[in-house]
């Protein structure tokens, strides 16, 4: 078996919300990967809860054994949220993301690798936005909720420049 280069996703992992996707399959290009369209979000993130899929299996006993074998049932997007740094002087992330707003969360998993097979998206609508708030001493933090509206495109290749 070839050896295979670990990485840490911190650092490499790029988080973009878009505002819109062309595609049918929603898979962006480059151009809607773009500020006019995509904000990166990696460099405001302090948490990540979800954004993966889970199936529920279906039981299917049968009077032939004592073993309850099952099936593959239905997916369903795990809750996702994104916790954010909260800026003293700014609302940026604030007001894209305010409830209600309809959108994608694209998961560039290995980093901005053009054609590398490890981007994920997710159909999203803001479910709700709150501030976190505590008497520690740790930085000001605020959460945004996310309802996974349709079946997420796994695995797409990252576009390259000109895509």
């Amino acid at each position: 078996m070839a050896t295979t280069q670990r990485f840490m996703r911190r650092g490499v992992t790029k988080f973009y919300f878009l505002k819109a996707i062309a595609a049918e399959t929603n898979i962006p290009t480059r151009t809607e990967l773009g500020a006019a369209n995509g904000t990166d979000l990696s460099g405001a993130i302090s948490d990540i809860e979800g954004f993966g899929l889970e199936n529920s299996p279906i039981d299917t006993p049968d009077m032939g054994s004592a073993f309850t074998s099952n099936i593959p049932g239905e997916d369903k997007a795990e809750n996702s949220a994104l916790t954010f740094y909260e800026d003293k002087t700014g609302d940026t992330i604030e007001t894209l993301l305010s409830k209600n707003t309809e959108g994608f969360v694209v998961i560039l998993r290995k980093g901005d690798q053009p054609d590398s097979k490890s981007m994920d998206i997710f159909p999203v609508r803001v479910g709700s936005r709150s501030p976190s708030y505590t008497t520690g001493t740790e930085p000001a933090k605020f959460k945004v909720s996310f309802a996974i509206t349709a079946l997420p495109t796994l695995d797409a290749a990252v576009p390259t420049a000109g895509a």
